[in-house]
């Protein structure tokens, strides 16, 4: 269970510092290494060094990699890794802030999630004069509409994920008409049927369906794909309530499915990729997950079999409702504090490229966020997975574009996850996180 800390809302920037040791010495080393690396440029060095803080996959790699080559003696990108294996999305969060709050010039490009737009766009350098109407039309509508804030386009979209069902498409074929329950599968199967399919699949006593209800984001993202399947408007406004009754129904249903077996005590212990992992290892059914899951377990995870019998769908349905997806996805900022905006603009510019697109796709799974990739049909037929995604970012939804959702989130997924592991009831796990949301107080886990 996590240590739960509360602190008055107004004192939540002196609260930051006091994280724990690991992530002020992690603080400390990302920081040494980026200031060492800007120092190692003498003034005679012409090339203008952009220092792009993300978390480093090989694609990334490779991008970097052709737009040095392409500026060479020009402009030269240096990446600052801060990977998912060592910094949670909380600690990556305020390491970001950190720097910000200090108006350091360490840091020109950096990438956020999404949801963290508000938060950042204080401290990050408008961009509606370095990007024309023309070339914000090229994105898709869905992936842009996370860059703006307040009025003023802040951001740009580097990719974008969302929600969706991996499934074991050898285990479902094991049923005499397994074919035309696939067919239902990829086209949402509704909740009912669903679990119905658990019995005859003869997975009463075997992990069935696995979700990540660890105390973090993607529990929440998992309760409002649920909330949102059942009232459409629930996020449409300038609030929400934790206790509206399609969040009650959602943090119940997850409990259900821990209480009956449907999914193993564990999910409490589980982000994505320990969820995946568990539904590979213990031949569950089902999991729910986002885009890049295979093409990123195929670097390292030794049952390649199981891999390819990996299939792809939209999430249960509730009958006479559609499916619900939530968006997620990371968006490129430039420091408000950078001395190198035009150079950092002209990366950012190369990122948004149809070719350089493709090449995040075809070496990471991520999903493009231009136009152009779509309506190029030969690519399509190559990568008819991307048919599926294209279909599915319609059934999207945002999650609210508030400047403290972190902390309405933050709440959401203590008291909620308490709920999963049972410690409290559904009714006063949304209760308690009702009124702390509605407080001055901040957690600190």
């Amino acid at each position: 269970m996590s240590l739960l800390v509360t602190v008055p809302f107004s004192d939540r920037r002196s609260t930051l510092l006091v994280l724990g040791v690991g992530i002020v010495v992690a603080s400390l080393t990302v920081f040494f290494f980026i200031r060492s690396a800007g120092d190692s440029s003498s003034p005679e060095n012409e090339v203008t060094k952009v220092y792009f803080a993300d978390n480093i996959s090989p694609a990334h790699r490779l991008i970097i990699a052709e737009f040095n080559r392409q500026h060479r003696g020009d402009i030269e990108v240096v990446p600052v890794d801060l990977p998912f294996e060592k910094f949670s999305t909380n600690e990556r969060k305020e390491l970001l802030a950190r720097s910000f709050r200090s108006k350091s010039d360490k840091i020109d490009v950096f990438a956020v999630d999404l949801i963290w737009v508000p938060r950042f766009a204080r401290w990050s350098e408008p961009l509606d004069r370095y990007f024309t109407p023309a070339e914000q039309q090229q994105l898709l509508s869905y992936a842009i509409q996370s860059c703006r804030y307040d009025g003023r386009l802040v951001a740009m979209p580097m990719y974008i994920d969302v929600g969706l069902m991996y499934y074991r498409r050898d285990i479902i074929r094991r049923l005499p008409d397994g074919a035309a329950i696939e067919a239902e599968i990829q086209q949402s199967i509704s909740w009912d049927r669903f679990l119905q399919l658990r019995q005859r699949l003869g997975y009463q006593h075997k992990p069935y369906y696995i979700f990540q209800a660890k105390d973090y984001e993607g529990l929440v993202c998992n309760l409002l794909e649920l909330a949102v399947e059942r009232d459409s408007v629930l996020l449409s406004g300038t609030s929400f309530s934790v206790t509206a009754a399609p969040l009650q129904k959602a943090l119940a249903m997850l409990v259900d499915f821990v209480k009956t077996d449907v999914s193993p005590k564990r999910v409490v212990e589980f982000d994505e990729d320990m969820s995946y992992r568990y539904m590979l290892d213990n031949d569950a059914v089902f999991v729910r997950g986002w885009p890049n899951f295979v093409e990123k377990f195929r670097g390292f995870y030794p049952d390649s079999l199981k891999l390819d019998a990996i299939g792809r769908a939209p999430l249960p349905h509730f009958e006479g409702r559609p499916p619900a997806s939530v968006f997620g996805g990371w968006n490129l900022m430039v420091s408000r504090s950078s001395t190198k905006k035009e150079a950092a603009m002209e990366f950012i510019r190369f990122v948004e490229s149809v070719p350089i697109q493709r090449m995040l796709f075809e070496a990471g799974g991520y999903i493009p966020i231009m136009n152009g990739v779509y309506q190029d049909s030969a690519f399509m037929q190559t990568h008819p997975e991307l048919l599926f995604y294209r279909d599915l970012l319609r059934k999207g939804f945002h999650r609210p574009a508030f400047v403290d959702y972190t902390r309405i989130s933050a709440i959401l997924s203590y008291f909620g996850h308490l709920a999963i592991e049972q410690d409290l009831s559904v009714h006063d796990a949304l209760v308690k996180a009702e009124a702390m949301i509605r407080s001055n107080e901040v957690l600190v886990k």
